[in-house]
């Protein structure tokens, strides 16, 4: 019988210190990392070229964050499993991943021993995802299918991370850039940033239209 071929698995972070340990700890002979990526950016010019088994994706990265990574890259590589690897426990975050696409949510707190164990169990239909966080996504989506379609359990907040949901909230209430950014105790250029990554997220056209939806639920 011939061996079972390498999994081929691609890192995306933007720290090259969490790369080389989650290299390390993913040293094994059935592994071969076969790519790197800093960014959303670098990761979805490489990604379609590697076509990996499995991706890991950090969502905090510069520029585009990661789960608008995987929304675009979902649907270009329906065979690699696209799994989080993220600081962040926060419900729309894992809410936002899953429903974009990703196979997996785990969390940087996990030992070398561990993120090995949850990566070989990919190749065999593990679910990538400690139990309270399968939980929070199966109550989600059994709330959901008991909802009204068009109901505030649409969840226009569970598109977004905690800081632009922060951000919609305070523009809703008629703030400018400069008064949130004096609110949250960041610059105005974030505070564009974040606007300008929540409409894409929102699918609205101007500010307007996101306090509206906001509003609406």
């Amino acid at each position: 019988m011939a061996p079972e071929r390498s999994l081929r698995v691609m890192l995306v972070d933007d720290h090259a210190l969490v790369r080389s340990a989650v290299r390390q700890a993913l040293q094994a002979p059935d592994i071969d990392v076969v790519g790197e990526a800093s960014s959303a950016e670098e990761a979805m010019a490489l990604a379609p070229v590697l076509r990996p088994d499995i991706l890991l994706l950090d969502i905090d990265l510069p520029g585009l964050t990661g789960i608008e990574a995987v929304r675009e890259l979902a649907p270009r590589l329906p065979d690699t499993k696209i799994v989080m690897l993220t600081v962040s426990t926060d419900r729309r975050d894992l809410l936002g991943a899953i429903r974009h696409g990703a196979f997996g949510y785990l969390t940087k707190d996990l030992s070398g021993e561990a993120l090995l164990r949850a990566v070989r169990g990919i190749r065999d239909g593990d679910l990538a995802m400690s139990r309270s966080h399968a939980a929070t996504v199966v109550e989600h989506l059994s709330r959901t299918a008991r909802s009204a379609p068009g109901t505030a359990s649409d969840g226009v907040n569970e598109l977004l991370s905690a800081r632009e949901g922060e951000v919609l909230r305070l523009l809703a209430e008629g703030l400018t850039d400069r008064e949130i950014a004096g609110s949250l105790a960041i610059s105005p250029r974030t505070v564009e940033s974040h606007v300008s990554s929540l409409l894409r997220k929102l699918g609205v056209r101007n500010r307007a239209e996101a306090a509206q939806r906001y509003r609406s639920g």
